[in-house]
Formats: structure tokens, C-alpha cells, sequence
């Protein structure tokens, strides 16, 4: 099993680890009801998808009920 011959910097390290870092998702604007939302995926907020209803979404005074 090969090992190192040399301890590696400081620098090496945190330079290699600069690219662990979060990143955004990229959100699109729901031509439906203009909420952002995921690409590719159904609307949460009205639950269309490419200008088609695809599930039907609970209203929230519903939720409030229970």
C-alpha cells in the first residue's frame, strides 16, 4: 500500500477543499401561478405541470381544520 513521503501543506488541503461547498438550486417561475419551483417537477403551490393539472392541492384553510 503506497503512502505518502511528504506531509501535504496547509494550503493543499483547504485548496482542495474549496470546492465542498454548497450550491443554489436553480428555481423557475411557474407560468400557472408564477411561485418558484424546481424545474421538471410539479408545482407545489397549484400542482400543475407543463399547463396541465397533474394532482390536486389541499386548500390551506382545510389543513386548518384538522
Amino acid at each position: 500500500m503506497a503512502l505518502p513521503k511528504r506531509r501535504h501543506s496547509r494550503e493543499r488541503g483547504r485548496l482542495r477543499r474549496t470546492h465542498y461547498k454548497l450550491k443554489l438550486p436553480n428555481l423557475t417561475v411557474c407560468p400557472n401561478c408564477n411561485e418558484p419551483k424546481l424545474p421538471h417537477r410539479v408545482c407545489e403551490n397549484c400542482g400543475y405541470y407543463r399547463g396541465k393539472p397533474v394532482i390536486q392541492i389541499k386548500s390551506k384553510d382545510k389543513k386548518k381544520e384538522r
